[in-house]
């Protein structure tokens, strides 16, 4: 008789779901559970209210939903952190008023809408904070040589910005030929310092707005 071959037995197969997973590449590391704009506004409220010093590590921590390990990771140490939550918040104040400047409007609806906007920035929030150079920054700029240089150069921007407005509204016969565009750039810039301050002691906006109008009669002589 003539016998059968046996067939030897094949590789057990896995099952059809077992067989999936091992055909998808593993995925390595953890997924970032926060997303870093939306961490670094939370730092920058927390440093605009409180200043470098009165913030903690855990309050940045809690506010941002990060731990240390990720904090550091992410932003650097806090003096990091701070610092680019002050550029962050100078980048957000120059967008929302770049436009303004750069129109060809009359000078005193510019001023007007300027300080507008800026009153916007100063009352926002749950309590009004003013201006992180003017109320946070300036301190702070004390012991920190690179601090001291940002809010410098913003103060610097500013008042250039201010006398480029008064330049053209000398141009166009709005001011008189003599008017000193320097010095009105720096009462215009110190007229958005002084709301920043008042509106940070929560002085009323109507109070504000009539400080507003006053300044802006003055300079538009």
């Amino acid at each position: 008789m003539v016998q059968k071959k046996k067939r030897l037995p094949s590789a057990a197969k896995p099952p059809a779901g077992k067989q999936a997973d091992a055909a998808e590449p593993k995925r390595r590391g953890r997924p970032r559970a926060y997303e870093p704009d939306v961490a670094l506004g939370k730092a920058l409220d927390l440093f605009r209210n409180r200043g470098f010093a009165a913030t903690s590590l855990d309050d940045l921590s809690a506010a941002t939903g990060m731990n240390r390990p990720s904090l550091y990771g992410a932003f650097g140490d806090k003096r990091e952190l701070y610092i680019k939550s002050y550029q962050r918040y100078r980048d957000d104040a120059r967008a929302a008023m770049i436009d303004i400047f750069r129109e060809e409007l009359p000078i005193r609806e510019r001023l007007a809408r300027i300080y507008a906007v800026a009153l916007d920035i100063y009352l926002s929030g749950d309590s009004p904070r003013g201006c992180f150079t003017v109320v946070t920054a300036a301190s702070d700029a004390v012991g920190d040589p690179e601090i001291r240089a940002l809010a410098l150069e913003g103060f610097v921007e500013l008042d250039k910005a201010f006398a480029s407005c008064f330049r053209r509204a000398v141009d166009k016969g709005e001011l008189p030929a003599t008017a000193d565009i320097a010095t009105l750039g720096q009462l215009a810039s110190a007229t958005l310092h002084t709301l920043a301050l008042r509106a940070r002691a929560r002085v009323p906006r109507k109070e504000l707005e009539a400080i507003v109008n006053g300044a802006v009669d003055v300079m538009c002589r």
